[in-house]
């Protein structure tokens, strides 16, 4: 496959957007070589600017799970936009997408939208430190809950420090109410808790993660999460930007049957546009301005193109919920496939799954954290990436991002990739 168009258009966007793109994963940057630069989608595919036809395993990063230009989102936004794309006003499709994801999703009474995941992560966490009058958070190495400064803390030099900035701007003042943890680790969040006894606000988490490839929470380790919250009077968060509205019907509380304080919205709940949300009970919600002291707001919170095409979303997931069962069949025949193909070549690897989510990691031992997965082998994904590009396949261009599977993938698509694993292994 040719790209020199593609290579022309980044070095053009080089010149006047800060390193050619408008988020640092689309920059190759990891991987080598010029990031794609598409020119439509529809379905399973993705069509770029120099002609080639791609299969889509990223599909915006989770939004587009049943296919890109899905039919009956783009009518509906189509005439929504028609009746004007912004008033600043509320509108009542608010209040319909409001209520039906209410419905959807079990323990939460009521929802606010805001733009994006990462507003909606930040929202939630001033909300649980108005509601607890307590100011640290603890966030889990490995797992991403957007750019806002709280969230951009490294590790510090044991398990119960507080942790440091890892991106210029950040202060050391907002730094020392995030502590890091350990993903699938209790006894290090317990530590946690004994060292900064009353003053933690809430845990916020990924309950699957989805920002260091795909891994699942351990047997009880969201349980413990729960109970230890309980025991501490602080509140439980799931980022459920990426999992929300894709796992299941009601995102992963439905899944693994743990009930969150408060819960993060994003991806799937825009219909594939920029949209997110966080939901919990009255009592915590009723927090928010105008009813209470913590404010949030947003000129274009709610924005009727967005709400029209999340409405339609997941009414469509709402009225099929074999969607689900048919995503799960589908990557685990996908995680099969894959499976025997490395197997077969000999070659080191560990598939994790949840769902449709999905992930390779070049590493013969299980990953379940962020350590373990820094330990796959970087040079060989790199490899097995541009390898499945050139076989017309897109895989995240990352070996700490998730794979996010879409419906509108057919099984002919699925052993096409298969086979295309088959051509790539043989070179690893």
């Amino acid at each position: 496959m040719q790209y020199q168009r593609s290579s022309l258009l980044f070095s053009e966007a080089e010149k006047v957007i800060p390193g050619g793109v408008n988020s640092p994963v689309r920059a190759f940057k990891s991987v080598g070589g010029t990031p794609i630069y598409v020119k439509s989608a529809k379905g399973a595919y993705l069509y770029d600017e120099d002609g080639n036809k791609l299969i889509d395993y990223i599909n915006s990063w989770g939004p587009m799970i049943l296919g890109h230009a899905y039919q009956p989102v783009i009518d509906a936004i189509t005439e929504r936009a028609k009746k004007g794309t912004s008033f600043g006003m509320p509108t009542e499709l608010e209040t319909k997408i409001a209520t039906l994801a209410v419905s959807m999703v079990p323990n939460i009474e009521k929802i606010r939208f805001v733009n994006s995941g990462t507003e909606a992560c930040m929202s939630a966490i001033r909300l649980a430190r108005g509601f607890t009058n307590r100011d640290k958070i603890i966030k889990f190495a490995g797992c991403y809950h957007g750019h806002s400064d709280s969230f951009l803390i490294q590790a510090g030099s044991g398990a119960i420090t507080f942790g440091s900035p890892n991106s210029p701007g950040v202060t050391q003042g907002t730094a020392k109410d995030t502590l890091l943890a350990n993903y699938n680790d209790l006894e290090n969040v317990r530590s946690l808790f004994e060292a900064n006894k009353n003053q933690i606000a809430a845990i916020i988490v990924e309950p699957v993660a989805g920002n260091m490839g795909c891994i699942p929470p351990k047997k009880g380790f969201l349980e413990g999460l729960k109970e230890i919250c309980i025991e501490n009077q602080s509140l439980l968060i799931f980022d459920e930007v990426m999992t929300g509205f894709r796992l299941a019907k009601g995102g992963v509380q439905e899944l693994f049957g743990v009930d969150a304080d408060i819960v993060c919205f994003g991806k799937v709940i825009g219909g594939g546009l920029p949209v997110g949300a966080f939901a919990s009970r009255s009592e915590i919600m009723d927090y928010l301005a105008p009813l209470g002291p913590v404010y949030q707001a947003g000129t274009l919170s709610g924005n009727p193109l967005a709400m029209e095409a999340g409405l339609t979303m997941l009414t469509a997931l709402n009225n099929n919920p074999q969607v689900f069962k048919s995503l799960d069949e589908k990557t685990a025949y996908l995680d099969n496939g894959i499976r025997n193909i490395l197997l077969k070549n000999n070659i080191d690897h560990t598939i994790n799954r949840v769902g449709s989510m999905i992930s390779v990691h070049f590493d013969a031992n299980p990953v379940t954290d962020f350590e373990s997965a820094k330990n796959g082998d970087n040079e060989t994904f790199k490899k097995f990436f541009h390898g499945m590009l050139h076989q017309g396949i897109y895989i995240a261009p990352s070996a700490y991002e998730s794979w996010f599977i879409t419906d509108a993938l057919t099984y002919d698509d699925l052993d096409f990739t298969i086979n295309a694993v088959d051509l790539v292994a043989k070179k690893l």
